[in-house]
């Protein structure tokens, strides 16, 4: 007999769960004793005891008798795995006697993961995950979420919202064909706390792991979570210029106010000025005093900076020509093209 069990009719694939019935059958006239069963799984990395065949060993095994078990394990690894059977008994002469069976199978990948990130200006980071099926058959999306890491909440942008109720906007039926992708986005928000740590905004930080499961065409479940998924956080140099408040449309000839927020992102006090700068062909102008001094701002700290511009050209007309200088080192911050607001006429 050959030491190897018959090869395997279907694909296994990475995060299904692998069952085996295992079965130890007295062919021979004689009584064997002390039958003892044990299956180990082992993979490229690792060596696995699995449990379901005989915790303890059988007394007695008369013949045409048999021992049976099942035995489960979710695959957790990619690539040739070996099923090792081992069996141990005494004969009816008293000797110890001892075979094993060996099935050898391959794990497959089942998804391929794609994922983006998007930075917006408010700190907010927007993942784009591309879920592509590359088993044989179709097979039905179960759950895909996000957990995010401590530092951020999480929003599913995955759904539309109607007098019912919330809907995917896959539809009713939710399988995804062989080489078919799906996109699933996400929008993650720094927590409070995040801000007083200022090094998880800056750097590589983690953001969190996708946890999907699905079922195969024959109902059988599989899952996978990623690891942890690393975004690197936008650099915003030493100090960083971002627009808290702005009307979306304002009329020709008429102040309006911006409402800035300077952070000062360096590991140092900063002095600074405001200078603004005006250019007659812009659509919209600063009104105030330049050369204005706004003081110290520790570090990580920010300031809200209200500022008032008047609209002199109808259309979309894009903000630009604020000046930050740092006073100790004499270094001057150019922002332009800082936001946009509509002119109607």
């Amino acid at each position: 007999m050959t030491e190897y069990f018959p090869s395997l009719n279907r694909n296994i694939f990475l995060g299904e769960t692998f069952s085996s019935y295992i079965s130890v059958h007295n062919d021979s006239l004689q009584l064997c004793r002390d039958i003892a069963v044990k299956a180990d799984l082992q993979t490229s990395s690792q060596r696995l005891m699995l449990s379901g065949v005989t915790p303890h060993p059988t007394a007695e095994l008369t013949p045409d008798d048999s021992i049976d078990g099942v035995i489960h394990h979710e695959v957790k690894e990619l690539g040739t795995h070996i099923l090792v059977c081992a069996v141990s008994y005494v004969s009816e002469s008293g000797e110890k006697m001892a075979f094993r069976k060996f099935f050898k199978f391959q794990v497959l990948k089942p998804l391929d993961v794609k994922t983006k990130f998007y930075n917006a200006e408010s700190d907010e980071v927007y993942l784009e995950a591309q879920i592509q099926n590359i088993t044989p058959g179709p097979i039905f999306m179960d759950h895909v979420s996000l957990e995010p890491s401590v530092s951020y909440t999480v929003k599913k942008m995955n759904d539309t919202e109607d007098n019912e109720g919330s809907h995917p906007v896959f539809g009713k039926v939710n399988y995804l064909n062989s080489l078919d992708t799906r996109q699933y986005l996400y929008c993650l928000t720094p927590k409070p706390e995040a801000y007083a740590e200022s090094k998880v905004l800056k750097g590589v930080t983690n953001i969190g792991k996708l946890d999907i499961t699905w079922r195969t065409n024959m109902g059988e479940r599989g899952r996978l979570q990623t690891s942890q998924l690393q975004r690197v956080a936008p650099g915003y140099g030493d100090i960083r210029l971002t627009v808290e408040s702005i009307p979306d449309t304002v009329s020709l000839e008429t102040t309006f106010t911006i409402t800035f927020r300077i952070t000062n992102c360096c590991e140092r006090v900063v002095d600074l000025t405001l200078i603004l700068q005006n250019n007659i062909s812009s659509g919209v102008l600063w009104c105030g005093l330049s050369g204005k001094q706004l003081g110290k701002l520790p570090q990580n700290n920010s300031m809200d900076l209200p500022l008032t511009v008047i609209a002199t050209s109808p259309g979309l007309q894009t903000v630009s020509g604020l000046r930050l200088t740092d006073n100790f080192l004499k270094r001057t911050y150019e922002h332009d093209e800082i936001a946009q607001v509509f002119v109607c006429g």
